[in-house]
């Protein structure tokens, strides 16, 4: 028995030494880049938090916010290949996924290639998404789920780490293609960019208008950022944020669970946003330096993760409800 518990010690001393150093390299990649994005300090720590959750993101805010930028800068200071798609509605599953080519050797021998498109990438941005056809649209998403691409029956596996970063302009919709909400519920969270305040946009003034811009720097690597994932996994999670996030996700659908609020739900969360709040409240914990969730996590990141997996009935749209205001109550039950 003493051989047991002095295994269980050992093996959580390591996990420990694991976490300080994870959360060393987490706290250093936000620091990098809130160096080059000035008044978007939620809009970084919840990026961080999806690509240390293992998922992907959907960023939606008007035009110049930095949304580009943003993953432009993560690629950098995570260590990971990086690249961008401009969704387009002429974009075909095959400008994204790749293809094969009909090739004929020196010796006269013909032959297909595959030539693999930009989705062979560790963060690839998908900008515009909703610009793409729905047939475009699913392929990334297929790729996004499932971590492969098969083209002409053989399967293509995607590079590890794999993460998607999407940006979606919510004025524009004449020419586009809105994500359905089976598509919608591929993003483990809904990312609002916002105008920066006044400081911030003071900042980005005399910093990207001079004659040298701040460039990001490294501050971990690939290898990091997965033992970093592997490692948010391993948190425990007490028995009081378990019960809080399953009451939380449980009430944001239509039915009894709900309480009043349940006739202003039209439809709500699959078990796969209770996967990701428990993911992602342990992503938050490492990101500031904590061993352990709270309660406090689960109420900051209720409202990105179950927004978009959410809608309100025509009669509660009509009386000016909205998704934030009914999760708000909702995370009052909790918090």
């Amino acid at each position: 028995m003493a051989a047991s518990g002095e295994g269980v010690e050992k093996m959580e001393d390591m996990i420990v030494r694991a976490a300080e150093t994870a959360a060393s390299h987490a706290q250093a990649a936000k620091a990098a880049i809130g160096l080059v994005i000035f008044g978007q300090e939620k809009v970084i720590e919840h990026a961080l938090i999806t690509v240390l959750s293992g998922g992907h993101a959907l960023l939606v805010g008007v035009p110049g916010l930095a949304k580009t930028k943003l993953v432009e800068n993560m690629g950098t200071v995570l260590g990971l290949d990086a690249r961008r798609v401009q969704f387009t509605p002429d974009l075909m599953p095959s400008d994204i996924l790749g293809a094969e080519v009909l090739e004929e050797s020196a010796g006269g021998k013909r032959g297909f290639r595959f030539i693999p498109g930009p989705v062979f990438a560790q963060l690839l941005m998908a900008d515009e998404i909703n610009r793409a056809s729905p047939r475009t649209q699913s392929a990334l998403l297929q790729a996004m789920q499932e971590q492969h691409i098969t083209v002409a029956g053989t399967r293509h596996d995607l590079p590890k780490p794999f993460h998607v970063l999407a940006t979606q302009n919510p004025l524009e919709q004449e020419g586009t293609y809105p994500l359905p909400e089976a598509q919608l519920d591929r993003f483990l969270m809904e990312i609002d960019v916002d105008y920066p305040d006044k400081e911030a946009e003071r900042r980005i003034l005399f910093d990207t208008t001079g004659a040298e811009e701040h460039k990001a720097k490294a501050a971990m690597t690939a290898e990091d950022l997965m033992a970093a994932q592997r490692l948010v996994r391993l948190l425990p999670v007490g028995e009081s944020v378990i019960e809080a996030i399953l009451t939380l996700v449980r009430s944001a659908r239509p039915g009894p669970d709900a309480g009043s609020e349940g006739k202003l739900i039209a439809w709500g969360p699959s078990p796969r946003a209770s996967q990701s709040l428990m993911l992602a409240v342990r992503a938050r914990a490492l990101l500031e330096g904590r061993y352990a969730p709270s309660i406090d996590d689960v109420i900051a990141l209720a409202e990105p993760i179950l927004k978009h997996r959410m809608a309100l009935t025509f009669s509660a749209r009509a009386d000016g409800e909205t998704i934030s205001g009914v999760i708000a109550r909702l995370k009052g039950k909790i918090g």
